[in-house]
């Protein structure tokens, strides 16, 4: 008889154990209690995924256009690099979509993005806009402050 892998001792042989009951419809084995909450964290995952992108790919727009006397290669790749995942998240993941047209999101991680981008350029938190300044088209925009 095949032992039953312990979703707090062994996540990996779980996962492999919880799949094979899937695909061979034994569903009274499935850990259905530990599969939501790893379901409903995946979610998660992918929506912080593309939060942390975009609020670093904004704060490097930020350094940008109010610094752009120390700009350096590396920010050309940090914006292009971050276009990209942005861009491979929404491909993997449409309905990530929605955050994009939500302007309390954007605006919460923009706000984020312009503290981070005070404290890197060492410029007062005043010197960047309270609200974001840039349209999504512009942020996703590969030749926008390139």
């Amino acid at each position: 008889m095949e032992k039953v892998a312990s979703y707090e001792q062994d996540f990996l042989k779980w996962t492999q154990q919880q799949a094979e009951y899937l695909q061979k419809g034994r569903w009274a084995e499935l850990d259905v209690k530990n599969l939501i909450e790893e379901l409903e964290a995946l979610g998660r995952s992918e929506q912080k995924e593309l939060s942390s992108y975009f609020q670093i790919l904004v704060m490097h727009l930020l350094k940008c256009q109010y610094q752009p006397e120390k700009r350096t290669p590396s920010w050309n790749n940090t914006l292009s690099n971050c276009r990209d995942k942005i861009q491979d998240c929404l491909e993997d993941t449409p309905s990530l979509q929605r955050f994009l047209l939500d302007s309390e999101w954007i605006e919460k991680y923009y706000r984020r993005a312009r503290r981070d981008a005070a404290k890197e350029t060492q410029k007062p938190l005043q010197t960047f806009p309270t609200e974001c300044p840039y349209t999504i088209a512009q942020i996703l925009d590969p030749e926008f402050l390139a």
